[in-house]
C-alpha cells in the first residue's frame, strides 16, 4: 500500500549538461519547449502555461552518457495531454529527420529520443485509465511496436506547435545498482507502491494507482554511478501535497537511516547511488 497521497505530482528534472545553450536549443527545436528564464544558475524550459519541466545547469566539458547508461538517469518522460499531440510530434520529428524510437506499452504510447548529452527523453500519451489492466495485482505493461500510422491519423492535419499547455512530467526512469535496496528507498522511504515487477531486472512504482511515477532498473548496475563531471541528473522533483504527508515521508526516511537535507520549504534525499529527489509541497 502506498503511503503517498494519490495526488502527488512530479516537478522539473534538473540536469547537468556540457553546454547549456546547445541543450536548450535542442529542447526548443526538437521538442518545442520554451525558455522560461534563469534561476539559481539554471535555465528553465517548459510549456506555454509556464510550468517548468526541465532545468539546465552547465558543467563545461561534462562527459556524455555512454551507450548502455550508468547508474543515474535512464530517461525523463514528458506526458502529453492527448494522443493526437503525440501524433503531431511524430510527424514533426519525421519532417526534421530526427532519429527516434517508439513503443506501445499498453497503458501508454511513447516516443524516445536522445539529447545532445546522451540522455534519453520519452514523450508519451496515456491510454484512458479505464483500459489499463491488472493481473495478479500488478499493472499489465509491455513493450510492443508503436502504431505510427494510427498516431499520424489521430493527429490529422494539426501541425506540431511545441509542447501543448497541460504537458507535465509524467515519470522518471532510473538506473540503479540493486533492486531490493532501491525498493527499500523508493517504497519503504518515499512511500510509493510497487505496480509491476514483470520486466526482467526492473521495478515500477507509483502513487494513486498510476502505472508508474518511477521506473527502476539494473541494466547498467555494473558501471560506476554518474559523478559531478558527467552529464546527468542533479535531482528530480516530487510534489507531495499536505504537511502531514511530507512529515510522514521524513519520518519513514529517518526510520530506515536515510538522511535528508532541508532547504526552505523543501527536503532533499538521495538514494544509495546518489540520485537525489527534492520533496516539495506542490
Amino acid at each position: 500500500m502506498t503511503h503517498l497521497p494519490d495526488d502527488v505530482l512530479l516537478g522539473p528534472v534538473r540536469l547537468r549538461v556540457a553546454e547549456r545553450g546547445r541543450a536548450g536549443a535542442w529542447l526548443e527545436r526538437v521538442l518545442g519547449l520554451r525558455p522560461l528564464g534563469e534561476r539559481d544558475g539554471r535555465l528553465a524550459h517548459g510549456g506555454p502555461d509556464g510550468v517548468p519541466l526541465v532545468e539546465l545547469r552547465e558543467r563545461a566539458g561534462a562527459r556524455p552518457v555512454p551507450n548502455g547508461g550508468r547508474p543515474g538517469i535512464y530517461h525523463y518522460a514528458l506526458l502529453l495531454p492527448e494522443r493526437a499531440d503525440l501524433g503531431s510530434l511524430l510527424a514533426h520529428l519525421s519532417k526534421l529527420g530526427i532519429a527516434h524510437a517508439g513503443s506501445d506499452h499498453l497503458v501508454s504510447e511513447a516516443i524516445y529520443l536522445t539529447d545532445p548529452d546522451g540522455m534519453t527523453v520519452e514523450v508519451y500519451a496515456d491510454r484512458p485509465r479505464a483500459t489499463w489492466e491488472q493481473r495478479a495485482g500488478e499493472a499489465v505493461m509491455a513493450t510492443l511496436p508503436l502504431d505510427h500510422a494510427s498516431l499520424l491519423e489521430a493527429a490529422g492535419d494539426s501541425p506540431w506547435q511545441g509542447l501543448p499547455a497541460g504537458t507535465r512530467m509524467g515519470h522518471v526512469h532510473l538506473y540503479v545498482g540493486d533492486l531490493p535496496r532501491a525498493e527499500q528507498f523508493y517504497v519503504g522511504g518515499l512511500g510509493f507502491a510497487v505496480t509491476t515487477r514483470a520486466y526482467r531486472g526492473a521495478l515500477f512504482v507509483s502513487a494513486g494507482g498510476y502505472h508508474h511515477h518511477v521506473g527502476l532498473n539494473m541494466w547498467a548496475a555494473r558501471r560506476p554511478p554518474a559523478g559531478p563531471d558527467d552529464a546527468g541528473l542533479d535531482e528530480w522533483t516530487l510534489g507531495v501535497p499536505g504537511a502531514d504527508a511530507r512529515a510522514a515521508l521524513e519520518e519513514r526516511c529517518a526510520g530506515i537511516g536515510i538522511p535528508f537535507t532541508r532547504a526552505g520549504d523543501s527536503v532533499a534525499v538521495s538514494d544509495p547511488w546518489g540520485i537525489t529527489v527534492r520533496i516539495t509541497g506542490s
